[in-house]
């Protein structure tokens, strides 16, 4: 979003105590939290927290316990702590996937033990020198006491303040009224309204104290996870390391790539001027050694017609019968001459008629095929398209001894951007080369500078395909 004054900055992320103690960290999370959403899930939490350590996490204590007790005197007290701590992570997926439920926190999971090695000895101590697995039991003997205590203290205080409301709502004459007068009127003695609105203020602080101190509880417990449960300092110093060796792998290749495109771009510059300008030099060489000499040759002819006009008209009528022949084949010439520059038929009807055209006026049978529709690719890259298969089809009438030409056109849609590709293939001898100043060699050039590939496949003996692909928005 943006506001008057530039863009809205981005919200901080959220920190754990946000998640599940936003009464500890905000002053309005706390003046709300007896009706918070976080409390009731902070409640939960420390109540199927305190169940689950109580029955699974004793358990594993007590197995861990027990076994490491016993492994000096009894050998069977080596496998069956090889086997407890092996529980141990089985009970933090377990501890990790609750926590995920009731508060919303992924911890993620520490590195696996891998592969087991060979050898009874060896699998019997891998999991014993599991240092995760040691930390989860841990886990299961600190959660357990801070349930316990978090889970006892929040519900007490929480039905004190019930116990509060409830006195208020019975009213004066109630049983529960006159046993608690009979055990304060000796110390103080209150009216019952101060009765009142000292029980109601008694709730409201009990009802705050226990949400504030259930939330507290859960955000302790989430947070012990992370610690004991989660990955190692050591696991996560790896894998940041990690992380910072593949960025720095992606910024190098990302900077040999701009290198490779800073020289493409230099290469296909420099081609495309080169092409421009020997493009230049061949309209002007057409231009003068044509439609020039054509021209004066027409303005001989037409003055000798003038001149014989009256003396010898069927001279004069010859001499004009030439200049309209040399004017027609002028025209022609200069037709040709546009038509290498940027044909007609493409502006009007589009690349297939254009390429239509062309198979048309060759001397090989050409066979056109397109696919899809066209019209998306770009003036430039549909004029690049046809200057190649122009020059494609000259070449082949030349050089190829081709029986049989097939030109192919379509976009290729799966790239990002789309792509036009024109592929040229006959059944000719073969052999054909991109040597400097030909044709082809131009053509690369004008398709390199539009960010296009060029590609020229000739063995020998079996025939020569061209493909090209220029990208739409060329």
């Amino acid at each position: 979003m943006t506001s008057d004054d530039g863009p809205t900055p981005a919200p901080p992320p959220r920190t754990l105590a946000d998640q599940v103690a936003p009464a500890l960290v905000s002053g309005p999370a706390f003046f709300r939290a007896p009706y918070d959403a976080a409390t009731g899930r902070a409640f939960a939490a420390l109540a199927v927290g305190w169940i689950w350590h109580l029955t699974g996490g004793l358990i594993l204590w007590i197995l861990v316990v027990v076994s490491a007790g016993i492994v000096p005197a009894l050998g069977i007290g080596l496998p069956l702590l090889a086997f407890s701590l092996v529980a141990a992570r089985w009970f933090g997926a377990a501890e990790r996937a609750r926590i995920a439920a009731q508060t919303g926190v992924a911890i993620p999971a520490p590195l696996p033990l891998g592969r087991p090695p060979r050898g009874f000895w060896s699998r019997l101590w891998a999991p014993i020198r599991d240092g995760r697995a040691w930390a989860a039991t841990l886990y299961a003997f600190l959660a357990m006491l801070l349930t316990s205590v978090f889970f006892a203290v929040s519900t007490g205080l929480a039905a004190g303040a019930a116990a509060a409301v409830v006195f208020v709502a019975l009213g004066r004459g109630s049983s529960l009224a006159e046993w608690s007068s009979d055990r304060v009127a000796v110390s103080i003695a209150l009216s019952w309204p101060a009765t009142v609105v000292g029980a109601l203020v008694g709730a409201i602080v009990l009802g705050w104290a226990a949400a504030a101190l259930a939330q507290y509880g859960s955000y302790l417990m989430v947070r012990l996870a992370t610690v004991l449960l989660g990955p190692s300092a050591a696991e996560v110093a790896h894998a940041r390391a990690a992380a910072a060796e593949r960025e720095m792998r992606l910024a190098e290749a990302a900077a040999h790539t701009a290198r490779e495109r800073a020289v493409v771009l230099t290469e296909s510059r420099t081609a495309a001027v080169s092409a421009a300008d020997t493009e230049r030099r061949r309209i002007e060489r057409d231009l003068h050694d044509g439609a020039q000499q054509r021209l004066v040759a027409l303005g001989v002819e037409l003055g000798v017609a003038r001149r014989l006009a009256d003396k010898d008209p069927e001279h004069a009528v010859a001499a004009l019968e030439l200049a309209h022949r040399e004017i027609k084949e002028t025209l022609a010439e200069l037709r040709d001459l546009v038509r290498g520059i940027h044909p007609a038929v493409l502006s009007d009807r589009g690349l297939d008629a254009a390429l239509s055209a062309l198979a048309g006026r060759s001397p090989v049978p050409v066979r056109v095929e397109v696919t899809g529709d066209l019209s998306p690719a770009s003036a430039a890259a549909q004029a690049a398209a046809y200057f190649v298969v122009a020059e494609a089809l000259t070449n082949v009438a030349k050089h190829a001894a081709a029986d049989t030409v097939l030109v192919h056109a379509s976009l290729v849609p799966d790239d990002h951007p789309a792509r036009l590709r024109v592929a040229v293939s006959d059944d000719g001898r073969g052999g054909a080369e991109l040597s400097p100043g030909s044709g082809l060699a131009g053509l690369r050039g004008r398709v390199a500078a539009l960010d296009g590939t060029f590609e020229l496949d000739s063995p020998p003996g079996a025939g020569t395909r061209l493909t090209v692909e220029v990208p739409c928005a060329s």
